[in-house]
């Protein structure tokens, strides 16, 4: 079933998504991505999504070590799963701008790219690997206590400051896909909570990569993130 009565059924989706590829950006279900859109090629397919189904695919870009390699001369490779966003937030500016929101909606499988259209590219999708993406139900516990600690420390770390009181009391995906979102992981680690198959494994991911990058400060060396 559909969160709320402007989502597409999730039978419905559509087989092509234009694609915004963006590095170190990531959408997850759920998630709210604030964009600033101002490439013409971009300006058009936001323009073309508003006159459809409001559906742009947010993707990151990747090295060569990619599982999945864009057609010849369409651009840079990019990875082979990406999430699926809808146009909930829509304003111009008076210097020719676009600021949307695009909220998630399910990841998606890349198939192959189509011929870009305007500039921008397109890829077929497919979603059956993430129907879960569209269920709210209960999922299982994840070790908030540890992730909260080290949280503090890598904000401390980083110099970052936070409103603690709201982040103590977020419910678990939304504190989880926020931090997920927001951090400034490598495009591989975003890409690997990204690609997490439920809730608890994307907070063991978030809670290696603070583990990880904690480490490195307490002994020295410069920050990996």
């Amino acid at each position: 079933m559909p969160r709320n009565a402007f989502d597409p059924p999730f039978e419905r989706l559509p087989s092509t998504l234009p694609i915004f590829p963006l590095t170190g950006v990531l959408l997850l279900p759920r998630g709210k991505l604030p964009l600033n859109i101002f490439e013409p090629r971009y300006l058009a397919m936001f323009d073309d999504a508003m006159r459809g189904d409001r559906l742009v695919g947010m993707i990151q870009p990747c090295g060569e070590g990619c599982s999945y390699k864009a057609q010849s001369g369409a651009g840079p490779a990019i990875f082979p799963v990406g999430c699926a966003g809808r146009i909930t937030s829509f304003n111009e500016t008076e210097d020719g701008r676009y600021l949307i929101t695009l909220t998630g909606l399910a990841r998606f499988h890349v198939k192959g790219e189509l011929p870009a259209v305007k500039g921008y590219r397109r890829v077929q999708v497919d979603w059956a690997s993430f129907k879960a993406d569209y269920q709210e139900g209960a999922t299982a516990p994840i070790d908030r206590s540890r992730l909260l600690e080290l949280l503090q420390a890598y904000f401390r770390q980083q110099g970052l400051s936070a409103n603690w009181d709201a982040i103590e009391s977020a419910p678990d995906e939304k504190l989880v896909t926020s931090l997920a979102m927001i951090c400034p992981f490598a495009s591989s680690e975003k890409q690997a909570l990204l690609e997490a198959t439920c809730l608890k494994e994307r907070a063991k991911v978030m809670m290696a990569l603070l583990e990880i990058a904690v480490a490195t400060q307490m002994d020295g060396d410069d920050p990996c993130h």
